[in-house]
């Protein structure tokens, strides 16, 4: 091995804003980093994804999905580049804790002192409003015969990389916002939203949380209080991640049990998996791979409620995990995820655009947020959720990294001020649904039922409508956006706006394409 002399392209890290460095680590702090290498036959694994993605024409149709049996003996890691990285632990005496060559990752122990001066990097505490983490800055730095080989390395840095997307009901309104209806129950939403009978039998919906916990208490009381049984959830532990839950309403327990909650009511005799991992990119990461390769739960769909702006995220882990996105497609799965509650700045205070990773990925079915009116069982109106005088509106815009995808090539966004302007770069959500904490969700967590609401309900009710539609057809939805965007499955909103961009008819930058019409969506599978 030759010295490290070569940094890791997207892996400069920047002071996390709002933190103070409180000193280097010591020495002998030991934790666990995980090692991605490259997948050996990239330009075939990009000729499958692509043929996934395209919309299907005339007679033609898209071909089927990999197993995962298949996708690990086509795509798995080469075992002289895992061998490559096995080498490089042994000469810097980090221990090799696993290698996993489906995921194409190999997880590494060691202390502080071994692995700065493995990736020629220094690691110092910083303190931060939601708690201490290990942090860097600068670029990670590889040697000659790694350079090419690994595509990122994640876990030297533990700063909390996401939040959870849900907001509670506020308890007084302005009075000049309009009367609202609601709170729903997630049957209740159903059946505005016309999702075909169906309960999701023999599939499997993943769920990811980065903290938290469940109740199984409360799981049976909230079922039964639906007259519905309570589904099987299964905690799947990732990195050390546990279902762990606060006694805190305010705490993630909240968003799990959001989660839990509306996929088992939408989809009741489907298999819940939830995925339990620590709150940076390496765990984010671990987990969704985790699920899109697990072999005992075998997920069709997954809902994803966590995410940050994509300036808080370096590229190399945006990558890591678009790759990641692009696997889900190459098996099939469909990935839900909430596109944010902070509206086009997402909550980065520089008065310019943001939008939400990972729903920014074209690889995640974004989901947007509406606020819902219904009158005597069907919906009388539906505007994009912005709650400016409460903080809170449906994630969209624009983002700054990805490029724009196919399916997307001929539309416009629309700013507020009426100005339209076409697509540079992939534009965020995809779909939407009632996300507005005054229009919300009726939950139960820790014995108290409130009313909670974000587009952290969304991702969920889109992945229990997906589980329906897969089960009743006997086969996935997989990668949507080609179906979805060559078809007219949505309910179009056309009133409102996030901030800077306004909701238009079509796709726009708020909702996407719109709430769902649950037995077009349906036919989308025909």
């Amino acid at each position: 091995m030759t010295d490290n002399k070569h940094s890791l392209p997207g892996s400069e890290r920047k002071e996390f804003a709002g933190s103070s460095c409180t000193g280097p680590l010591k020495d002998s702090e030991r934790f666990d980093v995980s090692v991605i290498v490259r997948r050996p036959d990239a330009a075939g694994f990009q000729q499958h994804v692509n043929s996934l993605c395209q919309s299907p024409t005339g007679s033609s149709s898209r071909p089927a999905p990999l197993s995962r049996e298949e996708y690990a003996r086509r795509f798995g890691a080469a075992p002289e580049d895992v061998k490559k990285v096995r080498e490089f632990a042994q000469q810097h005496q980090l221990r090799v804790v696993s290698e996993d060559r489906v995921t194409r990752t190999v997880i590494l122990s060691g202390t502080a002192r071994q692995f700065n001066d493995a990736f020629g990097v220094l690691l110092q505490h910083y303190e931060h409003a939601s708690g201490h983490f290990r942090g860097r800055t600068g670029e990670i730095h590889l040697p000659a015969d790694l350079v090419d080989i690994v595509t990122a390395v994640l876990g030297l840095d533990n700063r909390p990389q996401a939040r959870a997307h849900f907001r509670f009901r506020p308890p007084i309104r302005p009075a000049t916002k309009a009367a609202a209806s609601g709170p729903y129950t997630p049957l209740e939403l159903a059946t505005l939203y016309d999702f075909a009978p169906g309960g999701g039998a023999e599939q499997c919906v993943g769920i990811i949380e980065l903290g938290g916990g469940y109740d199984e208490t409360d799981l049976q009381q909230y079922f039964s209080s639906l007259g519905l049984p309570a589904p099987s959830v299964n905690a799947v532990s990732v990195d050390g991640g546990k279902n762990s839950p606060s006694n805190g309403a305010g705490s993630p327990d909240g968003e799990v049990m959001l989660d839990i909650e509306i996929i088992g009511a939408l989809a009741p005799q489907a298999k819940l998996a939830v995925y339990f991992a620590g709150n940076s990119d390496k765990g984010f990461i671990d987990a969704v791979n985790n699920a899109i390769h697990d072999t005992a739960n075998r997920p069709s769909v997954i809902s994803i409620s966590w995410g940050g702006p994509e300036s808080s995220w370096t590229a190399q882990s945006m990558d890591a995990f678009d790759d990641v996105l692009q696997s889900a497609v190459a098996l099939g799965v469909t990935v839900c995820v909430a596109a944010g509650d902070s509206g086009s700045s997402d909550g980065v205070a520089d008065g310019a655009d943001h939008v939400d990773f990972p729903a920014s990925s074209p690889y995640a079915l974004a989901c947007g947020g509406t606020r819902l009116l219904e009158n005597n069982g069907a919906i009388e109106a539906e505007t994009v959720w912005n709650d400016g005088d409460q903080g809170g509106a449906g994630g969209g815009g624009i983002s700054a990294h990805f490029p724009l995808p196919d399916w997307q090539k001929s539309l416009k966004a629309v700013r507020t001020g009426g100005k339209t302007a076409a697509l540079s770069h992939r534009g965020v959500p995809d779909v939407a649904g009632n996300a507005d904490p005054e229009t919300g969700y009726k939950v139960l967590v820790h014995g108290q039922w409130m009313v909670v609401g974000g587009t952290s309900a969304v991702a969920p009710l889109w992945a229990g409508l997906i589980a329906r539609v897969n089960a009743a057809a006997g086969k996935t939805l997989g990668y949507m956006q080609p179906l979805l965007y060559s078809a007219a499955a949505c309910r179009d909103i056309t009133q409102g706006n996030n901030g800077d961009f306004a909701a238009a008819s079509g796709w726009d930058a708020c909702t996407g394409l719109g709430s769902p019409d649950g037995k077009k969506v349906a036919t989308l599978l025909r």
